[in-house]
This record gives C-alpha cells, sequence and structure tokens, in this order.
C-alpha cells in the first residue's frame, strides 16, 4: 500500500512538473530575448523613430530603426490570409461535420492533416514558382511576389488547422441539439446556423485565433513569398492596403537579418526588440480571445 502511495504522488508530482515547465519554458524565452534587447531599449530606444518611421536602416554611419513599415507588412499579410482562411476553414469544418459521408470524412481529414503537415519552406517554393507566375498573368503585375502572394499562401497553410479545430469542435455539440432543432422542423442549413454555430463559438473562436497565431508567427514561406522589401503597402492613412505591392513582415527580418548581425552590436539587439515586440503582440491577441470567450460564455 506504501509503495502503491508513492507511485502515485510521483506521477502526480511528474504531472505538476509538466504543466508547470510550459509556464516556465515561456517566461524563460521571454527573459533572454528581453536581456539580449535591453540595452537597446535603455540607451538608443526611440518611440517616435522605432514606431512612425518607415527607415529599417540597421547598418552604416548612421543607422535607423523604424518598424513601421514591418508592422505594416505583417499586419496586411496577415489580415489577407485572415480574410480567406477562416471563411474556407470554417466552412470545410462545417462540410466535414454536417455534410460529408463517412468515408469521405475520414478521407478528407487525411488530406487535411498530410495539408496541416507541409513544411513552411515547400508552401514558399509553391508561392515562388506557380502562385508568383498566376498572379503575374491573371493581374498583369510584373512580379508576384507580393501581400497577395503572402496572403495567399499563409492563407493555405491555415486553412488545415482552422477547418480540423473548427470541426472538432462542431462535433462536441450533442446531438440532443441537432435532433430537438430537426424535430422542430428545422432544415439543416437552419441547424448549421441557429444551433451548432452559436453552440461552437468558443470552439471555432479558437480555431480562427490559432490561425491568427499561425500567421503571426510564419517567417520562412512569408520571406519567399512577400518580395521582402520594405514598402508601407497601405494608402495613406486610409485602411486600405495594395494587395500587388511587395512588402517585408516582422518575422521574415528577423530571420534574414540575424545570421549577419555582429552579436551585442545595435543591429543585433534590435532585433531582439523586435522578438519583444512580436511576444507583445501574440500576448494581446490571446488575452483579447480570452476576454472575448469569457464574455460569450457569460452570456
Amino acid at each position: 500500500m506504501t509503495n502503491r502511495r508513492l507511485f502515485e504522488r510521483a506521477i502526480e508530482a511528474l504531472i505538476f512538473f509538466c504543466g508547470v515547465s510550459a509556464i516556465l519554458f515561456v517566461f524563460s524565452i521571454f527573459l533572454f530575448v528581453f536581456i539580449e534587447g535591453a540595452p537597446f531599449l535603455f540607451t538608443r530606444f526611440h518611440f517616435s523613430e522605432f514606431f512612425l518611421s518607415t527607415r529599417w536602416v540597421p547598418e552604416g554611419a548612421r543607422p535607423t530603426f523604424g518598424v513601421m513599415a514591418l508592422l505594416a507588412g505583417s499586419f496586411a499579410v496577415t489580415f489577407l490570409a485572415m480574410a480567406i482562411a477562416v471563411p474556407f476553414g470554417l466552412g470545410a469544418a462545417v462540410f466535414l461535420s454536417e455534410f460529408c459521408g463517412r468515408r469521405s470524412k475520414e478521407t478528407l481529414k487525411i488530406v487535411i492533416e498530410l495539408l496541416a503537415a507541409i513544411p513552411s519552406v515547400v508552401w514558399g517554393f509553391i508561392g515562388i514558382t506557380i502562385i508568383n507566375q498566376l498572379i503575374m498573368r491573371v493581374t498583369g503585375a510584373s512580379i508576384g511576389l507580393t501581400v497577395l502572394n503572402g496572403g495567399v499562401v499563409l492563407a493555405l497553410m491555415s486553412v488545415p488547422i482552422i477547418a480540423s479545430i473548427g470541426e472538432d469542435a462542431l462535433r462536441a455539440v450533442p446531438d440532443s441539439f441537432r435532433e430537438a432543432a430537426l424535430a422542430l422542423g428545422a432544415t439543416r442549413w437552419q441547424v448549421v446556423c441557429r444551433v451548432l454555430l452559436p453552440a461552437a463559438r468558443n470552439g471555432l473562436l479558437a480555431a480562427a485565433l490559432l490561425g491568427v497565431g499561425r500567421a503571426v508567427g510564419e517567417t520562412i514561406a512569408v520571406l519567399m513569398c512577400t518580395g521582402h522589401a520594405i514598402i508601407v503597402p497601405f494608402d495613406g492613412i486610409f485602411p486600405f492596403f495594395h494587395p500587388l505591392t511587395s512588402t517585408r513582415t516582422i518575422t521574415a527580418t528577423i530571420a534574414a537579418e540575424m545570421g549577419e548581425a555582429a552579436k551585442g552590436s545595435a543591429h543585433y539587439q534590435a532585433l531582439f526588440v523586435l522578438g519583444i515586440f512580436l511576444f507583445a503582440i501574440t500576448f494581446v491577441i490571446n488575452l483579447g480571445a480570452d476576454l472575448v470567450v469569457r464574455g460569450i460564455r457569460r452570456r
């Protein structure tokens, strides 16, 4: 009996350690990034130059660190990707959950899982070789490595995640909900729109936010497909962006320049500040999602 109790305590301690270790790892990573970027934050950081300037020239006699163009590029690519991925991903989830036969469902789920397993560099090759040529032929643009290319590739990468998690959320709705709606004379589309989607909105919101996280954190595919040009893809102060403009994202900048920056230099530290900024963005997204989900649950 004593040995069994000791074994149970050991398992409990192991589970507790696994749960706490995830939090410790996140804080350790953030602490490492903050320590590396702290010298820049406390000595060379200027709010107006960093956030309001479009000039990112980290090397030279007079280096300038302005992330406005990088931030605008990240937002434009992510927004376009989600505008494409969320409707298609949730539509695929509804089809798999409510309208697809058993054999077709199993086949499609395997295909979706295979799409999610494709490496990002392969998606980047697809963007360069196929989508690039397609954009130039359809739009007449001189180059297809643009916001549109990056948005389409990120959408293709995000749809499998949104569809898979969304389908699980819809299947988690009790069958009694469907049966009650059908008994009242509702059609299958009315069951989906008025019963299933409201009942599964927490899971569907989580699926969409995971897609946003996938798009925000993607690096290699965006680096290969967007042209990597420091250009603000927006039209002045209006919230309209040009999808046929080349751009550069924050993640692509870190990936492309970290290997060339001398350790301890201002350029090196500024890249870590970009990492801190990405941490802040993801934290705000997750916090906002948590508040929205809590508000939905209270209703």
